[in-house]
């Protein structure tokens, strides 16, 4: 029915131009900002569920740099066992040399022996010098328990325990001369001893190493997985949106013809009352 008090078409075209534009400004918003979703009512349950996965994804970057400081820790531990290992090895040969008989007593006490009792100061010296941000590695309670956490939950984590290493400790009072053929015999002893306890500490090493290179991996597989399940969710699919951008831009722009046209409709009924 034609009336000219109330524009029945300029209100249902308006009510349209308004929803294209909202629909319009939405896709818009998605381009620009590359989410699909942008505001919580676009998608309530697919914005809690995504949100949990980048969460985890950002729990699993930084289990990522705990590992790397982890090898990192590992790596230098076995680096000093390697060189107290060339040490005591060094420390074998000049005792095996002061246990043979066509060495003098004088060569022993003051060439020998020098360089040995020099051996094992350097042993004390590598132990105090391999730190890691301040914290001895080889001494202290440091690495007696530490924990690194590789997961999401508070149970998912390495921990590392290594045996504390001093050159006492190693050779003990037998092992810390040469000056006489016999106290070499019992160097000797002492540093076949010493080597095979380095050399135990190494393989543990080299087990957590290994250990820590596999989750490194795991967490690498874990990011990319989770983080391509929250890009599903979360990110804009460009193509589609800007596909329905199109439509939506010429439901507007018809929209806006409409409500023109609409807008008119009142002045064309008055000239029925002209004529």
């Amino acid at each position: 029915m034609p009336v000219i008090s109330t524009n029945n078409a300029a209100n249902a075209a308006l009510n349209y131009l308004n929803n294209n534009s909202a629909q319009e400004t939405n896709k818009l918003s998605q381009l620009a900002s590359g989410s699909r979703i942008v505001q919580a009512s676009d998608d309530a349950a697919g914005l809690a569920i995504g949100t949990q996965l980048q969460a985890n994804v950002t729990v699993f970057q930084q289990d990522q740099v705990n590992v790397t400081q982890g090898i990192s820790i590992l790596q230098s531990t076995d680096g000093a066992l390697a060189q107290i290992s060339n040490v005591l090895q060094r420390m074998m040969a000049l005792a095996t040399s002061a246990a043979s008989g066509q060495v003098t007593n004088s060569q022993r006490s003051e060439d020998i022996n020098t360089e040995y009792v020099q051996l094992k100061s350097e042993i004390s010296s590598i132990v105090g010098s391999t730190t890691y941000a301040g914290q001895a590695l080889l001494t202290g309670s440091f690495l007696s328990n530490v924990k690194f956490l590789v997961g999401t939950l508070s149970s998912n984590f390495i921990s590392l325990s290594l045996a504390t290493v001093s050159a006492a400790g190693l050779l003990g009072t037998t092992g810390s001369t040469v000056s006489t053929a016999a106290l070499a015999l019992q160097a000797m002893s002492k540093v076949t001893s010493a080597i095979n306890t380095i050399t135990k500490d190494r393989a543990l090493v080299g087990a957590y190493e290994s250990q820590f290179n596999f989750s490194s991996q795991d967490i690498s597989t874990n990011v990319q997985n989770i983080s391509a399940a929250a890009s599903v969710i979360m990110d804009a699919d460009v193509a589609s949106v800007k596909s329905s951008l199109s439509s939506i831009d010429v439901k507007t722009q018809a929209s806006v013809a409409a409500l023109t046209q609409a807008a008119q409709l009142p002045q064309e009924l008055l000239k029925l009352l002209q004529s």
